[in-house]
């Protein structure tokens, strides 16, 4: 899959593929509480991102990259955890999110490196 260059469209399919893959899992009280857990915060990388890029200060712009890479880190570890011999027919799905979570942080981390050394 071709990922798009627009960070704002990117976070959108991450959140996207998220909610998809969560609604396929069986049912069952670790994949509710886990699949809650991912919906939120791959929605939140999405919605801190659109934030930021209507930041009011600089400030502000720093602020919400934090999260967005907070958020993603947060992703991952909820997709580490789905990824489970309980899951099994998820797991490409799985992995590719995992890796896209990854890519994520270490872009957000890189936005936040460059404006720290500013």
């Amino acid at each position: 899959m071709e990922k798009p260059y627009d960070l704002e469209s990117r976070t959108y399919l991450f959140a996207k593929s998220v909610r998809n893959l969560v609604y396929a899992f069986i049912k069952s009280i670790v994949n509710i509480e886990d699949g809650k857990q991912l919906v939120t915060s791959s929605g939140s990388v999405a919605a801190n991102y659109i934030e930021s890029n209507e930041h009011i200060s600089d400030k502000d712009f720093d602020f919400r990259i934090k999260i967005c890479r907070k958020e993603a880190k947060e992703s991952l570890l909820w997709l580490k955890l789905l990824k489970n011999d309980f899951n099994i027919e998820h797991t490409s799905k799985l992995v590719e999110l995992i890796n896209e979570a990854d890519e994520l942080k270490k872009i957000f981390s890189a936005i936040v490196e460059k404006r720290k050394s500013r």
